[in-house]
């Protein structure tokens, strides 16, 4: 986990309520050690947040992994419109993941109240503006169109 000093971050050192360290929101980062670029700064002590260059620069195109086009029960489908937490978004990504067992669904939030921008711990699921992107199990969402 980084604390970045230039650019952007997707979180605050939490990730899908699991807190792995604390810095401001929206400076935080993980990447995994082979992408990560150094300086000649000494190394930080364990725990203690490091700055860090060289992250993927904005606009970048990166290759996202492939999606299913529908849950494991057929109830919720790519495109579909759904609401978390009382906030609205529309579904991107849908099947495993690296960061947690099971299957999880990748939304795009419509506001910025996301947590990254499709890509956690480095691993790009799907693209999305920055802090509009969250994962979630099925059960966390609802269906957009039954709540009109």
């Amino acid at each position: 986990g980084l604390e970045l000093t230039d650019g952007k971050g997707v979180h605050d050192g939490s990730v899908l309520g699991v807190p792995y360290f604390q810095c401001p929101a929206g400076k935080g980062v993980f990447a995994e050690p082979a992408r990560l670029t150094g300086s000649s700064a000494a190394p930080a002590r364990a725990g203690a947040p490091t700055a860090v260059a060289g992250m993927t620069p904005e606009g970048a195109e990166v290759e996202t992994l492939p999606s299913r086009e529908k849950s494991a029960d057929g109830s919720i489908r790519l495109g579909q419109q759904v609401i978390w937490k009382g906030k609205q978004g529309v579904v991107r990504y849908i099947g495993e993941v690296r960061f947690a067992a099971g299957e999880w669904i990748g939304v795009e939030m419509h506001e910025a109240n996301g947590v990254h921008d499709g890509t956690v711990l480095g691993v790009p699921y799907f693209k999305c503006s920055s802090a509009k992107g969250i994962f979630a199990k099925q059960e966390q969402l609802q269906n957009a169109l039954t709540m009109a």
